[in-house]
């Protein structure tokens, strides 16, 4: 496989791999005869959902009964547990890979029982077609430890399971879908380790929805975020994500589309979520990568959540099998994009669509669940047509020039760990290298006229939106500080990682310039933001 990074630590997990590479399609076998395994929510008939022990001996079991698949650990959990990883097809020698995540929300479990049923279905021998072109990595509980903590109040109104499902954030009470830039937590380490060595071209992360009642069984969201390659935005809204709703509307007659709510007051509008890149498919579209976020509603059934999650998943993997050589292009023509120079976004906002859509809105009945009482909701089939005006992309709001390249001082030792676990290129400079970037006529520091702290927490820390302006002006560089070059495969990623207008970056989460505060209006001294820049000329 071309350009992996991050090996050495996952050395483990490409050792598994390759047995699976030797391997030549004529001569594999399929266990067709061997007793494939349940899973909790079909033994139990979708009463209850698949704890930590059942999703290990299951993903177990069907990667022993075929050549294809191999079962590994991608990284541990707060709490210590292995995080499960089961590959199929051919890793090193594949057109495309593609990661499918489940149960990063451990209430929203349909996405880890789809993973699992579509695993035996590999097991069996079915679609074995996608190793053609496709190497797939799933990952069936990313958060372990929040799985285990199962309350049968979890999820509110949520139709099932009713014997109970675990909690949305981490042991650490962080919710992962928030972590993906911050990188706080060890499961959030663990996935960018596996990123970094595998590369993938796709990243699909399986959810369910809170919320409006809609007519739809599923709803999808691309990168959110501005600085998404254009060509990979495109390629999802007007080709792959229009051919997986109409290829299942076709055999299933169900109907998918855009995730969205519509607002409780004022005007209705079809509002996706937000732009930020804390957000797997927004992470993925700042790593030139396809991200593709799935959300099934959360008034069906269980067991037709689970169905929904899996049918979108192998339509997903069908189409990605037909156009594998094009997606791994478009990701290979976006890496080689330039970044020095561009006018990129630091804030974003909704932006609306020209013309009104009909938006499918639905009905729902109240049901109890038979052991607490509580009351749940069950989608009905009544459905509506409404128009109104979509805001499922952003534009932006602020821009700013990405410069050459950012200089941060080595006492700045958290942020330089968290931009080396995102895989970031990084130089320690030497003695000779720091003196002539002291003497650059291009070098810039961000003079800080005001830093707003939070006053309420939020995922165990206060946010910064930091204001200010850079200015050309010699600084003090010396040796061992760090040199980011935006001109890698990761410009656009390490650019929101590191400037300081960014909403989503090191310093808005207070890593960057830990003890900024306000400043004192009566004190005039200059207070600069601590990372340098090499402005673009």
């Amino acid at each position: 496989m071309h350009r992996i990074t991050g090996l050495t630590p996952l050395t483990f997990l490409l050792a598994a791999s390759t047995v699976i590479g030797t391997l030549n399609a004529p001569s594999v076998a399929y266990a067709q005869d061997a007793d494939m395994p349940q899973t909790r929510a079909e033994r139990t008939d979708y009463v209850e959902t698949s704890r930590y022990a059942d999703v290990v001996a299951f993903s177990e079991q069907v990667a022993a009964a075929s050549p294809l698949l191999e079962y590994t650990h991608f990284g541990y959990t707060e709490e210590g547990r292995r995080l499960p990883l089961v590959i199929f097809g051919d890793v090193e020698n594949a057109v495309a890979r593609i990661y499918v995540q489940g149960n990063i929300h451990a209430g929203e479990v349909c996405g880890k029982e789809a993973v699992l049923m579509l695993l035996r279905d590999l097991a069996e021998g079915q679609r074995t077609h996608l190793a053609d072109s496709l190497a797939i990595l799933f990952a069936p509980i990313y958060n372990a430890d929040g799985n285990e903590r199962v309350a049968l109040t979890n999820r509110g109104v949520q139709n099932g399971p009713t014997g109970g499902m675990g909690q949305r954030p981490n042991a650490l009470g962080l919710d992962l879908n928030r972590d993906h830039m911050k990188a706080d937590s060890p499961e959030a380490r663990s996935l960018l380790r596996l990123v970094n060595a595998y590369d993938p071209h796709v990243m699909v992360d399986l959810h369910t929805t809170n919320g409006t009642r809609h007519g739809y069984h599923l709803t999808y969201a691309p990168p959110l975020h501005p600085n998404t390659p254009k060509e990979i935005d495109t390629f999802l809204r007007e080709r792959w994500l229009p051919a997986v709703t109409e290829e299942i509307r076709r055999v299933d007659g169900w109907e998918y589309y855009h995730y969205g709510n519509v607002p409780r007051r004022g005007e209705p509008g079809w509002y996706t979520f937000d732009h930020r890149p804390r957000f797997s498919n927004n992470y993925a579209g700042l790593r030139n990568r396809f991200g593709i976020l799935s959300e099934a509603y959360a008034y069906l059934t269980f067991e037709d959540r689970v169905r929904a999650t899996k049918r979108f998943v192998e339509e997903i993997l069908e189409f990605a099998h037909a156009h594998a050589g094009e997606i791994a292009d478009i990701t290979r023509a976006a890496d080689a994009l330039p970044v020095p120079g561009t006018e990129l976004a630091v804030t974003a906002e909704y932006r609306r669509s020209a013309v009104k859509t009909d938006i499918l809105m639905g009905e729902v009945i109240e049901e109890r669940n038979p052991w607490s009482g509580r009351p749940l909701l069950r989608r009905t089939d009544n459905v509506r047509r409404e128009p109104m005006y979509e805001y499922t992309a952003f534009k932006p709001v602020e821009l700013v020039r990405a410069p050459d390249a950012y200089i941060i001082p080595p006492n700045e030792r958290d942020a330089i760990s968290r931009l080396h676990a995102h895989g970031i290129e990084m130089e320690e400079l030497t003695a000779e290298r720091a003196s002539a970037l002291s003497a650059s006529v291009a070098l810039e520091q961000y003079r800080v006229d005001s830093v707003q702290v939070a006053t309420r927490e939020y995922q165990s820390r206060y946010a910064r939106q930091w204001f200010g302006r850079w200015e050309r002006g010699a600084a003090q560089i010396e040796t061992g500080f760090v040199l980011v070059e935006l001109d890698q495969p990761k410009g656009r990623l390490a650019f929101s990682l590191l400037e300081p207008r960014s909403d989503d970056g090191l310093a808005a989460w207070g890593i960057i310039g830990a003890g900024a505060t306000g400043r004192d209006e009566t004190d005039q001294r200059p207070v600069w933001y601590p990372v340098l820049r090499v402005g673009h000329n």
